[in-house]
């Protein structure tokens, strides 16, 4: 879920939901205390709480932030549903530490959306079906698919899986400069960062099958880290977005980043002779909403998510 990118977003149209969420902790000392890693299965709880604090004696939500959240649960219903189905798909994904894996991310997607359904209580939209989505990407039949065997090829099924948690890795991160300014909600919200960033990881490793090293060509098989541009993804015509760049590229630029704190790191250390896929590897780059909703709509029936 993409804490950070929500209550960036939420900022915006109530500046004090910051001092609403509790400056002093005692919010996130109810859900374990800061500075332990917040458990993927925790987020729903630590969603419901934080916000029922935030506005829970105010009565409805101000409309802009109901909006917000809307939009978010649009997105999990997206992602509960491709996970839903993938676990429902008989013989699709081998029995064992697969199977376990991509069962525990799809209750955590469920968990997700039972979690801001409840914030949102009767303003929350309508239930979405699972005939909104197309996660083959032919939007209803209406163009070539992109992933046809998405659910009966089970290297398709993570492919697929591997671009939706890299999307949401990105989104999450672009949220981030939003929360500068409360150290307490920042940290809470990259602990639950660093868990999502895990399962995109472990995702990939699933993918390839075993280890590699840092800064080694990418093949045919993915690193357990975003590599360059990845070579555009899982299916370049479709997925290059995700690892490219953003608008503004500026602040949002492409994975294959070498500068930092505009320092060219590969000129800086050239010295070392380190490739240029060793420092992109290093920093993770953020990505705007706008190009997130361009890449979700992939797998949308329609052109409105």
């Amino acid at each position: 879920m993409d804490i950070l990118k929500l209550i960036s977003d939420i900022s915006k149209v109530d500046p004090e939901v910051y001092d609403r969420l509790d400056s002093r902790r005692r919010v996130f000392k109810s859900l374990g205390g800061v500075g332990k890693t917040v458990a993927a299965a925790a987020v729903p709880g630590f969603l419901s709480s934080m916000f029922s604090k935030a506005y829970g004696q105010t009565g409805a939500l101000p409309q802009g932030i109901a909006d917000i959240l809307n939009f978010a649960l649009k997105l999990e219903y997206l992602e509960y549903y491709f996970y839903r189905k993938a676990v429902a798909t008989s013989g699709l994904i081998p029995a064992g530490p697969g199977l376990t894996a991509l069962t525990q991310i799809r209750d955590d997607e469920q968990k997700h959306v039972a979690a801001l359904r409840g914030v949102l209580g009767s303003q929350a939209i309508a239930e979405i079906p699972e005939s909104a989505f197309d996660f083959t990407g032919s939007k209803g039949g209406t163009r070539a698919p992109l992933f046809a065997d998405v659910y009966s090829n089970y290297q398709t099924l993570l492919a697929v899986a591997q671009s939706l948690e890299d999307t949401g890795v990105r989104a999450y991160k672009g949220g981030a400069a939003g929360l500068m300014a409360n150290d307490t909600i920042l940290t809470a919200a990259l602990n639950i960062h660093s868990v999502e960033a895990r399962h995109a990881s472990h995702l990939r490793t699933m993918r390839r099958g075993g280890p590699t090293v840092a800064g080694a060509g990418t093949g045919a098989s993915p690193k357990s880290w975003i590599s360059g541009t990845d070579g555009g993804g899982a299916a370049p015509a479709a997925t290059a977005p995700i690892y490219g760049a953003g608008n503004p590229a500026a602040s949002f630029p492409a994975e294959s980043n070498v500068t930092q704190g505009g320092v060219n790191l590969q000129t800086a250390l050239a010295s070392f002779n380190f490739p240029a896929a060793a420092f992109s590897e290093a920093f993770d780059e953020p990505l705007d909403s706008a190009t997130v909703t361009a890449i979700a709509l992939n797998f949308v029936v329609g052109n409105t998510l």
